[in-house]
């Protein structure tokens, strides 16, 4: 009782938010119109229970023009089932499509929000596969509650519905005991309780484990599916390495585990079909046997046998919900722990707390003071750290690797919560961050060289600024969609940053090892093109090369230690670029 206590806290919590939004009217009418053709539905079924009855006395007795009558009827009945059927199975995809999709949306947008994504994976607590939680966790959470919740609602009314009908139909028992009898009113009732009863009790225990092992197989499946994916997202460096075998090993590991927990869900669910498959064929004849005794004492004629047969088999399947949908409703549990935890996982992080103050400058330029910088496992890089930048300042971060340069420029560029002191950010002024490996989303190439964000920039603009950077052999293809990160070179990946950083012209501009794909004179070139395109710009670069420094005014040299210097460059300062 307390695991289903705190599973319907759980569905509440995920369920509750859609019921409450914006589209709540709507969703609510157009459930509470999937309820009426539920309840529709189940008065049919009433309907021809009680036809049961005629038809099979009209047979009985040998009654031609009965028999005829009944077979109109049932033709009505028959047309307005099916309208009901279809109509209900069809309103209840359109609640589960525009449920999902409010969801997805819902969930993406709380992912995305305040780089949550990103501390995600720096704050590792089991939430393995987002992506998958988003894509198919949220899309079977939707399908799975509205069957199994409108299924439940369906047997309950069906169970009031036929219950009062068998107990009309089943007259009394009586079985001597002693000297006298006992007289049971309604005894069929009674007897399907108990059935249904047992056959609950039965399945509970033989199916609890599917809880577990349907979790695990959704995240073994994932697990093996996202390795796939990194296969072929890095196919060329794999290829380079000829690690095939190694990936192979890696994929048969990964596989080994789905393949286990499935081997066991087999079995589990081999020993749970060996028994409801058992209890729904008796449930077929049970109710024959136990109404047998008062047909062949003539209390009751074929039409009420088949009308009392009838009603204890709506009687016993609506009894037995449980029993039909265990399965499902172990998957439906395993859904909703995976999504807690996605939804936990992600207030969690969005509580971590913020050590390092971040804040608007109130004179346009960056500065850090006190800082101490670290890593999630509290490990510390560097300590006391200060820096004040204007716009129009370059700087070079450079020292051995390892010493944290990069996680630097993540703290300054407002984005890494772990360490101490106080940075001021320019409030309103453009940031763009470009690493070493440049992030090149699906799409065209226009759509590559303006993210994130590049409105109101045209493609002569592109095409004008693609020659800079000697990407010309591209400029009659910005209307091309490829998968851009596996046709382009390092090289060619990285003067696509240097063009997008150029047409977008952004105030802030970090750089990680931007130019290590390129040879020493690309590298100049595209410097020069950049420091004259974006005069009036801070650009903040971290690099190894010594051919850097003849590009930046200032230059942060760290060591191994955690300590640093800061050096100003001259030489640098007075020069002037012409492209």
């Amino acid at each position: 009782m307390r695991n289903i206590g705190i599973f319907l806290k759980q569905l509440w919590a995920i369920t509750k938010s859609y019921w409450n939004s914006e589209e709540k009217w709507y969703a609510r009418i157009l459930l509470a119109i999937i309820i009426g053709l539920n309840l529709g539905h189940v008065y049919v079924l009433v309907l021809l229970n009680q036809w049961n009855n005629t038809f099979y006395n009209a047979l009985q007795n040998h009654d031609k023009e009965g028999f005829f009558s009944s077979l109109g009827d049932f033709t009505i009945l028959a047309v307005v089932y099916i309208v009901v059927a279809v109509y209900e199975l069809y309103l209840q995809q359109l609640l589960e499509i525009r449920w999902r999709r409010w969801l997805t949306e819902h969930y993406l947008q709380k992912w995305l929000q305040n780089r949550v994504y990103y501390l995600m994976q720096l704050t590792n607590k089991g939430t393995d596969n987002p992506d998958q939680r988003i894509s198919e966790d949220l899309r079977m959470f939707v399908s799975l509650t509205l069957s199994l919740s409108l299924g439940l609602l369906k047997a309950t009314v069906t169970l009031v519905s036929f219950v009062a009908i068998l107990w009309g139909l089943s007259g009394t028992l009586e079985i001597p005991f002693t000297q006298g009898q006992i007289t049971i009113q309604g005894y069929m009732v009674w007897v399907a309780l108990v059935y249904a009863m047992a056959g609950t009790w039965l399945t509970s225990k033989i199916g609890w484990p599917l809880v577990g092992l349907n979790y695990n197989q959704q995240r073994y499946e994932a697990d093996f599916r996202f390795s796939l994916v990194r296969l072929r997202e890095n196919s060329e460096s794999i290829a380079f390495y000829g690690g095939e075998r190694r990936e192979q090993e890696n994929f048969s590991e990964r596989f080994k585990f789905l393949f286990e927990n499935f081997r066991e869900l087999m079995r589990r669910q081999k020993k749970l079909t060996w028994f409801t498959s058992g209890y729904g064929q008796i449930a077929i004849i049970f109710p024959f046997l136990v109404a047998a005794p008062r047909y062949f004492s003539d209390q009751l004629q074929l039409g009420g046998l088949i009308q009392t047969a009838n009603a204890f088999g709506q009687v016993q399947d609506a009894l037995s919900f449980f029993v039909d949908s265990y399965t499902s409703l172990a998957e439906w549990q395993a859904v909703v722990n995976r999504l807690t935890g996605f939804i936990d996982h992600m207030a969690d992080v969005q509580q971590i707390p913020a050590m390092v103050q971040v804040h608007d400058a109130p004179n346009g330029s960056l500065q850090a003071a006190g800082l101490m910088v670290g890593l999630p496992t509290g490990q510390q890089l560097f300590d006391d750290f200060s820096l004040q930048m204007s716009l129009g300042d370059t700087l070079l971060v450079a020292g051995p690797s390892g010493c944290g340069k990069s996680t630097l420029l993540r703290t300054l560029a407002g984005i890494w919560p772990f360490g101490k002191g106080a940075i001021a950010i320019p409030h309103g002024e453009k940031i763009l961050f470009i690493p070493q490996k440049p992030y090149l989303p699906l799409g065209t190439l226009r759509d590559v060289l303006l993210y994130p964000d590049g409105s109101g920039i045209t493609d002569q603009d592109i095409q004008e600024v693609l020659v800079l950077c000697r990407l010309d052999k591209f400029a009659d293809q910005l209307a091309r969609v490829e998968a851009w990160s596996h046709i382009l070179s390092l090289g060619e990946q990285q003067r696509i940053a240097f063009a997008r950083a150029i047409l977008q012209r952004p105030q802030w501009l970090f750089m990680d090892e931007a130019t290590s794909g390129l040879d020493e004179p690309s590298e100049q070139e595209l410097y020069q093109v950049l420091l004259e395109r974006l005069k009036g710009s801070a650009i903040i670069s971290v690099g190894h090369r010594s051919t850097l420094n003849a590009y930046h005014k200032q230059k942060l040299q760290f060591g191994i230690d955690g300590k640093w210097s800061l050096v100003h460059n001259e030489k640098q300062k007075d020069k002037n670029y012409q492209v």
